[in-house]
């Protein structure tokens, strides 16, 4: 499945952030299984609903999370996770006593973020790189 760019305004520019955010449980339990992981999967949903954010991907595994989302400017990397991690935390733990009893918390407080585009980070590089050898820039330049 390719990812389309899809560029979303707010008053002070445009933006395509995308974000791949993976967490733990404690100790790498494998404790999302079943009915946790099913509700998992609604309470990440429902977060990213919130906040106004796009959820591209997302799996649930027996003892990790992947996470593909699209979120705003003003957002972190840090800020998305610790969102996604705290809130599911509190409502999992209330909601499955048996989360409480085998972890001291439900998530590892390390997580892994990466920033995630439309092209590759090459692209980038070689297109910033090549900005005076297009034809009007160049003349541009030469012109000086």
């Amino acid at each position: 499945m390719a990812v389309t760019r899809k560029v979303r305004r707010f008053s002070g520019g445009v933006y395509d952030l995308g974000l791949h955010v993976v967490w733990c449980p404690k100790y790498r339990r494998p404790v999302l299984g079943g009915r946790v992981a099913a509700r998992l999967d609604e309470l990440i949903r429902q977060k990213a609903e919130e906040r106004g954010w796009e959820i591209i991907a997302l799996e649930v595994m027996p003892d990790h999370v992947h996470l593909f989302v699209k979120h705003d400017p003003k957002a972190s990397a840090s800020y998305v996770a610790n969102q996604f991690k705290g809130f599911t935390s509190r409502v999992l733990r209330a909601e499955f006593p048996h989360l409480k009893s085998k972890l001291p918390t439900l998530w590892s407080s390390s997580y892994f973020a990466a920033s995630v585009g439309a092209v590759s980070a090459d692209t980038v590089q070689k297109y910033i790189e090549t900005q005076w050898e297009r034809p009007w820039k160049r003349e541009n330049r030469d012109a000086s």
